[in-house]
């Protein structure tokens, strides 16, 4: 087994054994929009967030035709099983008819489609739908990825979040008692943020029942406010170093059943501003890989 593997709990292991080979995730545009978007409770959406949410590289088209194109490209010859994955904007900020026809639709589009993983707002979780979820359990694996980001709500409005952090907590309770497992999204280097902000949303996280984590670094992308910010001085990227610090903190204090999903994030190359190494994943990969091997660290040793 590989280092890693065996340093924190890797998305990849823990799918192939779940699932008994490998698995991998298709993302799906699902035509949504987002309460911070069309005014329910803000406009412009996240300050970091740009107009396809964090689908850029997602063709809008329908649900049904986006899963057969991947079927039909070489991307479906790497594995048999795959989880359809709700990214960007709010995917479950519908009408509950008109969310079991998009999941549905999704589901029935190839019967090598194992599981569903939707990315949503925590103040767009509701019994109602929670329920309709957990409907598709008996036969899918499910889970929700909830946006927190940060647990600090000073931090969340300097990012016009437009929720906070009991509402966070709030979505995790009802999904929980439908037993949808979830993933919670954090992100390194917000504004206003420090090392301390880190820590808290850690000691915030470890309160939780959650089942997976995601890390993203910040990173500027043409057309966000954070661009604006970032043009005028007023905002600055982190380095990688301070990024590896933070993994490394991250991954040694968080509970040691959760499963890392993510350590970076993808900007769009054709978008990205800065910061320049947010391009080389493997550099990231590679470099944590060498933090805890080299101080023989693992995963929720000081939990």
């Amino acid at each position: 087994m590989e280092e890693r593997y065996l340093r924190y709990k890797h998305l990849n292991q823990y799918l192939k054994e779940k699932f008994g080979e490998r698995t991998l995730k298709i993302c799906v545009d699902g035509n949504f929009t987002c309460p911070n978007r069309d005014g329910s409770c803000g406009t412009g959406g996240c300050i970091f967030c740009s107009e396809r949410g964090s689908g850029d590289h997602i063709n809008s088209i329908s649900i049904k035709e986006q899963i057969d194109n991947y079927f039909k490209s070489y991307r479906s010859e790497r594995a048999n099983k795959f989880i359809v994955y709700f990214q960007n904007f709010t995917n479950t900020y519908d009408s509950i008819d008109n969310l079991k026809i998009k999941y549905d639709t999704a589901l029935s589009s190839n019967k090598k489609i194992v599981g569903l993983e939707i990315a949503t707002r925590p103040d767009c979780i509701t019994e109602e739908i929670a329920k309709l979820i957990s409907s598709y359990s008996n036969k899918y694996y499910v889970c929700v990825e909830l946006g927190l980001q940060t647990s600090s709500d000073n931090i969340g409005k300097i990012i016009n979040r437009g929720y906070t952090s009991s509402n966070f907590s709030n979505a995790v309770k009802i999904l929980r008692k439908y037993n949808i497992d979830v993933i919670t999204h954090i992100m390194v280097g917000l504004p206003n943020e420090d090392f301390e902000s880190i820590q808290n949303t850690v000691h915030f996280l470890n309160q939780h029942d959650i089942q997976g984590i995601k890390i993203h670094s910040t990173y500027v992308i043409k057309n966000t406010e954070l661009y604006n910010l970032y043009i005028k001085g007023l905002y600055t990227p982190i380095t990688y170093e301070y990024y590896m610090n933070c993994l490394e903190y991250i991954i040694t204090h968080i509970s040691p059943t959760l499963i890392i999903h993510r350590i970076s994030g993808d900007a769009p190359k054709d978008l990205l501003v800065a910061p320049e190494w947010n391009l080389h994943k493997k550099k990231i990969l590679n470099g944590l890989d060498k933090i805890l091997k080299e101080k023989n660290l693992y995963q929720g040793m000081y939990f």
